[in-house]
């Protein structure tokens, strides 16, 4: 009997430990204890493929406080407010405490079955050209929307992953890495899924491509570069690599140049071949004058789509592992239920707001209802553009940056009313 009260002791102080250690909130919202400390300085590094592990602009992230099993009270909401923007298209925002810290959070929904409500792509004319959010939901007429993926901050600006207009059609994308995408197919039903680019010469099947209007040509490799990337961007496309470069320019099916080395500053026009070692010399039995049919797509050719990273869930499962890290979050997710898309904003690096784990995102995801969610850039790149009850169209959150970054692409939401 006394074994069994010693051991029920044990547990309980156990438990009042845990209890303990869980950092607590002054009144002016500011956390205490450490877990905000940054992770480290390789926390935001990007990793051997050049991808920022957690947000695009690096910036390591707060450690967050130890899951607490003991505690399983229901987490506290305040100050929640929601309205409808458009028919189909509703906005909510709310506070949400736990014992882990306090989120501020920011939820567009949207019903693409409604007559009127459609899911756009927000991107600037070229695609290594940045822009505030607000900026691509209204050149997009939407109403409202989020940011989109990872792009290259540092460097040419360009998204990372996939990139489809409905309008403009498929302006980029990649086979090896960032391939994570939201996408919607040409019936109109959307998807969480790997999209890999697709693309080949005809006459040189042996001939491997492996990017498409993307900020790097793999090393080894070939990349796919036209009218849409602007002009060209000489060794920031290579790493930084000066020799074992070839370029090749295609017009109308035919080679027109051939040449070692890449160009800077010139406009792209016709297809650009750009190879990097091995695909350096692959390009280098392309002869001028001779034909070369060149073709990139998507499998299915959506009708739209966005890159992303992370998928963090999938048929309702949590497929994010990351519970240790804290960021201001952008998630984008599927109501399979009622067929909705959610966009989801979450604050953080604040006083008001910590931020989430990729963990707490995809569960957060799932509490509103998705079953399938992917992970957008985070970071400062965190902004939500929705209607306020006014119908002004304004940011909603509050961007860690303390102003609005210039990102590489968005998810818009429009509304146009059909016609009578």
């Amino acid at each position: 009997m006394r074994l069994r009260l010693g051991l029920v002791l044990v547990t309980l102080l156990a438990a009042l430990a845990v209890a303990l250690s869980v950092p607590h909130r002054s009144e002016q919202g500011a956390l205490s204890g450490d877990h905000r400390r940054p992770v480290g300085p390789t926390a935001g590094a990007p990793d051997r493929h050049g991808q920022p592990r957690q947000t695009s602009d690096g910036e390591p992230g707060a450690i967050a406080p130890p899951y607490n099993p003991y505690l399983r009270a229901k987490p506290r909401i305040t100050k929640d407010r929601q309205w409808q923007v458009s028919p189909g298209i509703r906005f909510r925002k709310w506070v949400q405490t736990d014992s882990r810290g306090r989120a501020r959070l920011f939820l567009l929904r949207a019903d693409p079955n409604v007559p009127g409500v459609s899911v756009e792509y927000g991107e600037m004319p070229i695609v290594p050209q940045r822009a505030p959010v607000p900026t691509l939901v209204a050149r997009a007429h939407g109403l409202g929307g989020v940011n989109g993926g990872f792009f290259d901050i540092y460097d040419t600006g360009a998204p990372l992953g996939v990139g489809v207009d409905r309008n403009r059609g498929f302006l980029h994308g990649a086979t090896e890495t960032w391939f994570n995408t939201f996408f919607i197919s040409a019936d109109g039903s959307a998807h969480i899924a790997p999209q890999r680019l697709q693309a080949s010469i005809a006459e040189y099947p042996q001939i491997h491509i492996t990017n498409y209007n993307s900020p790097r040509v793999r090393a080894g490799s070939i990349g796919i570069y036209t009218h849409y990337w602007g002009d060209s961007r000489g060794f920031s496309i290579t790493d930084g690599q000066t020799k074992d470069l070839r370029t090749v320019l295609v017009d109308q099916g035919r080679v027109v140049a051939n040449r070692p080395g890449v160009t800077k500053g010139y406009p792209v026009t016709g297809t650009l071949l750009v190879g990097r070692g091995i695909g350096a010399t692959q390009l280098a039995q392309l002869e001028v004058g001779s034909r070369a049919q060149v073709s990139w797509s998507l499998p299915g050719n959506p009708a739209f789509a966005i890159g992303g990273e992370t998928i963090l869930l999938k048929n309702g499962k949590v497929r994010a592992t990351d519970d240790s890290i804290l960021h201001p979050r952008t998630a984008v997710g599927i109501d399979r239920d009622t067929g909705q898309v959610l966009l989801l904003a979450v604050d953080g690096r604040t006083e008001s707001s910590d931020g989430y784990t990729l963990v707490q995102l995809a569960r957060m995801m799932k509490s509103l209802g998705a079953e399938d969610a992917l992970n957008l850039d985070g970071g400062g790149s965190t902004t939500m553009v929705a209607p306020s009850r006014d119908g002004t169209v304004q940011v909603q959150n509050h961007p860690s940056d303390g102003s609005l970054r210039s990102v590489g692409d968005a998810v818009v939401l429009r509304y146009s009313p059909p016609k009578p």
